[in-house]
């Protein structure tokens, strides 16, 4: 993990992620890249002026500029190399070239939570973030005194192709040194018995070195109730889940079910790309 892309609008909750991705950078000696996006009223623009030409835009661009100083400033960034960005449109093409164009490892994000992903900093693209980044998502809703990820919930339906995000999700519990407990969840439409869904499950992580791990077939009433209700139990530092990128959430991870476990959640939830 040596780049760290960390979207922000300033708000408390992007400063949470800040302080979060702070503590990941200091941990493994990356570094921050700090992306802002903000929206300028150009609908009154000849499309054909450059927006670096315009008297909006420049005030809006310098105003960005002031605030990262003075939050580049603040002490929990102290030691760390954090660079500043700024784009003048608000798409989600932005977040992904970033990512491209900086080798970025993880991507850290704030959210509101239950008021709806779509009221995460960036809009309706930060579902579009977590849902089809080639890399991996962490979203933050609370402040984080100190991030440790002793108990990582892997919640997935243990098909074939999630094995590569499984991959993934070792290599940050390697990271951390966590326990990760493998969640399957049964619901009245879509049941597998026990012996089928441990089969299945031992089928899936054959082969892996991995051995720090507990295996849970969850009955629920939804997949989503499911996590939530096994990683309250355990207490749960972190709940992890794999997106398919423009397919949606891999097979159960439907879209409804991906935005309701981020919104609904109380701990980070990090998303690994099939």
């Amino acid at each position: 993990m040596n780049k760290i892309l960390v979207p922000t609008d300033f708000s408390e909750q992007a400063e949470n992620a800040l302080k979060v991705a702070a503590m990941l950078a200091k941990k493994h000696n990356a570094e921050i890249y700090l992306l802002h996006m903000m929206e300028i009223p150009m609908q009154h623009i000849d499309p054909g002026i450059s927006h670096q030409d315009v008297p909006e835009a420049i005030f809006f661009m310098k105003l960005a500029h002031k605030r990262f100083e003075d939050l580049i400033a603040s002490d929990f960034l102290e030691g760390i190399t954090v660079h500043e960005t700024v784009k003048a449109d608000i798409t989600f093409n932005e977040i992904k070239d970033a990512c491209k164009e900086f080798d970025i490892d993880l991507i850290v994000m704030g959210s509101h939570g239950a008021t709806g992903i779509k009221e995460m900093f960036v809009g309706s693209n930060a579902e579009k973030v977590v849902r089809t980044s080639i890399v991996p998502v962490l979203v933050i809703k609370n402040e984080h005194e100190t991030f440790k990820v002793s108990d990582f919930v892997f919640a997935s339906d243990f098909k074939n192709d999630n094995k590569e995000t499984y991959k993934q999700a070792i290599k940050f519990a390697n990271a951390f040194n966590s326990k990760i407990h493998l969640l399957m969840v049964n619901t009245a439409n879509n049941f597998l018995t026990t012996y089928e869904a441990n089969s299945r499950i031992e089928d899936f992580i054959s082969g892996q070195t991995f051995d720090n791990y507990t295996i849970t077939v969850h009955n629920d009433t939804s997949v989503e109730q499911g996590i939530l209700n096994f990683s309250k139990d355990i207490d749960a530092d972190l709940i992890g889940i794999s997106t398919h990128g423009r397919q949606g959430i891999a097979h159960f991870f439907n879209s409804s079910i991906s935005e309701d476990l981020v919104n609904h959640a109380n701990r980070p939830v990090i998303t690994f790309k099939i």
